[in-house]
């Protein structure tokens, strides 16, 4: 488990966690706040308060030297901006901070899993050596997007990502180094072990086994609750989609046929989607009581 720096309150309240049965504590604020804004702060017009996110962060172990540090960062990346309103200081989202929140909506809470119907989408580029900084945007934003690597210059999604990176590259400007194609695969080679060699597959299996390592027990004891705790509610609810939402990109939703067997991932995605169902509502309740 990464050091924390936020003193004994974290490291109290990661073995409280423990104890109990909920998440380990291995996040980054920045990444929490992400997370709060992505789940509260556009129902807010995209602006939370200093003192709101303070009360929000220390729910989750994180103190307010922590908190204003992480704004910091997020604010010196270009996704927050400092803006006063009704006398109080806070930060709004940026335009470009939107835009990436709403594009994670459906990859994070409305995932799709690919079928053989679905076909392949090939992205081929290339960029002048004069402009390698273009070529490195490139591949991150594919790599971003889940696409994996067939050949130098030549990248592969499932079919049904074909849209989202039409409107990703151009949006971006990249779209003049780049050509994409969709088709099937017809013959040659065993296309599942083709996939092994365009995806690390070994490596998402074991972020979907921490994934499930931590976040089974938290399912588990909320199944045995009778009344829901709003308050625990929130803090386990943040940590689940935190935890969640960089997985559909490094999976792009591969066909099960191309997976090994007993693939973990579609254990973790009905794990996502039952815990998330049960704790959102309560969560929610707890969240706006302290924005307010």
């Amino acid at each position: 488990m990464p050091t924390r720096r936020y003193g004994a309150r974290v490291t109290a309240v990661a073995d409280s966690r423990e104890r109990t049965g909920a998440a380990p504590d291995v996040r980054q604020p920045r990444q929490l706040i992400v997370t709060l804004y992505g789940l509260y702060a556009r129902e807010e017009d995209g602006w939370l308060s200093v003192a709101a996110l303070v009360r929000l962060l220390a729910g989750l172990g994180v103190d307010e030297p922590a908190v204003r540090s992480s704004i910091s960062r997020l604010k010196r990346r270009g996704l927050l901006a400092a803006e006063r309103r009704a006398g109080g200081a806070g930060y709004a989202l940026t335009p470009a901070a939107r835009q990436i929140l709403d594009d994670g909506d459906a990859r994070i809470f409305g995932r799709r899993r690919a079928t053989a119907a679905d076909g392949w989408v090939l992205v081929v580029f290339s960029v002048p050596e004069s402009e390698r900084e273009k070529r490195h945007q490139l591949r991150s934003r594919l790599a971003r997007l889940g696409f994996g690597t067939a050949a130098p210059g030549v990248w592969i999604a499932p079919g049904h990502l074909a849209d989202e990176a039409v409107d990703v590259l151009g949006r971006l400007g990249l779209d003049g180094y780049v050509q994409l194609f969709r088709g099937d695969h017809l013959a040659f080679g065993d296309l599942s072990a083709r996939v092994r060699e365009w995806w690390d597959l070994d490596a998402l299996r074991e972020r979907y086994a921490a994934f499930l390592d931590r976040h089974g027990p938290v399912r588990a004891r909320w199944a045995r609750r009778r009344r829901p705790n709003p308050e625990r509610a929130f803090a386990d609810y943040v940590a689940l989609v935190t935890d969640w939402r960089e997985l559909p990109y490094a999976d792009p939703g591969l066909p099960l046929a191309v997976l090994p067997s007993r693939w973990n991932g579609m254990r973790a995605a009905e794990l996502f989607a039952d815990l998330g169902s049960r704790l959102a509502g309560p969560a929610r309740t707890h969240a706006k009581a302290l924005i307010k």
